[in-house]
């Protein structure tokens, strides 16, 4: 029998096993991943081989950066099918060719900036393109701002302090553009999403989210937005019901349309997540849901501190009425 998520016209079937990984591989966490114009489906994880590609079936295609990157965290991958990776361990984001070939790099390798100094980048966490290709980050764990870049990687201008206000950030963690330029920002231990014109001016906020992790939202007028929801944090409310870990499906506006999981708390049943993190849709409409379970869940599911079973990355294949 088949476990189905969502409501109406977001109706998804949970696909098991979808990813085909060459014997002996493993994602371990996968903190990223996002669908070319090919509906190449690029994961961007934390095991041996960094960036591994599949096509819509879950076939293993190729694979590459062992030499490139530190400790994954976010993948944005631009119209040209370019890639902006998000290296919250180095520090640095890399703009690079599907192929694996390095064509920008913004931050200083394994140099952060000092501590909420708001200069870039201490643990930066994701990117986001506008339509006139300005480059967009959150900065993410060692700082609360959003720098904004020229597409040649000159930067432009910061904005963002910590705090609970309008404007202000309690960990910034993944960033979203939409066709109009307007700039959705994961807010995620302030509970929100803030929304921003694209010279960094506060406009509005999204509230009745718990801790929004991922942020996807494809191009095209009045789009929907897929929020990650990472749940419940804490050991005393980690089982609590109605907090996730979810997806969240929200108009343009923030309005709710439908939750997918999150009912009955984390767990590793079909239709439960426990930590999504990075996400994307293919032309399908299909919801792919990277994962970070190892670093959310240590030891809590047996005595091994790394058990090999915990879920990584599900594909949520869209139903069609």
């Amino acid at each position: 029998m088949s476990t189905i998520l969502g409501s109406g016209d977001y109706r998804y079937k949970v696909i098991d096993n979808w990813a085909q990984l060459p014997d002996g591989w493993s994602f371990l966490d996968v903190a990223g991943v996002a669908v070319n114009s090919k509906d190449e489906v690029f994961v961007f994880n934390r095991g041996e081989h960094p960036m591994i590609i599949f096509d819509i079936n879950g076939n293993y295609l190729r694979s590459w950066g062992e030499d490139l990157f530190k400790r994954p965290h976010g993948i944005h991958i631009g119209p040209d099918d370019n890639l902006y990776c998000t290296d919250d361990g180095d520090h640095t984001v890399k703009k690079i060719t599907p192929d694996g070939k390095l064509l920008l790099q913004i931050g200083v390798p394994g140099n952060p900036s000092k501590f909420m100094s708001n200069l870039p980048f201490h643990r930066c966490t994701h990117t986001a393109l506008c339509p006139d290709n300005n480059i967009f980050v959150s900065d993410g764990y060692g700082n609360a701002c959003v720098h904004k870049y020229s597409p040649d990687g000159k930067l432009i201008k910061t904005f963002g302090e910590p705090g609970s206000g309008p404007g202000q950030f309690n960990l910034v963690h993944n960033i979203v553009a939409d066709d109009n330029g307007w700039i959705y920002v994961a807010d995620r231990e302030n509970h929100r999403i803030q929304v921003f014109n694209t010279d960094g001016k506060y406009e509005t906020q999204w509230n009745n989210l718990h801790r929004p992790c991922g942020l996807f939202m494809p191009r095209g007028k009045c789009p929907v937005c897929i929020v990650g929801e990472l749940g419940p944090g804490m050991l005393v409310n980690r089982q609590y019901q109605n907090l996730g870990p979810r997806l969240s499906i929200v108009d343009n506006n923030g309005n709710l349309i439908t939750r997918l999981g999150g009912e009955n708390g984390p767990g590793l049943k079909l239709g439960q997540f426990l930590a999504p993190h990075g996400l994307s849709a293919d032309s399908l409409g299909n919801i792919y849901v990277g994962e970070v379970s190892y670093t959310n869940w240590p030891s809590s599911f047996g005595d091994d501190p790394k058990p090999k079973f915990l879920k990584t990355l599900q594909k949520l294949e869209r139903v069609i009425n």
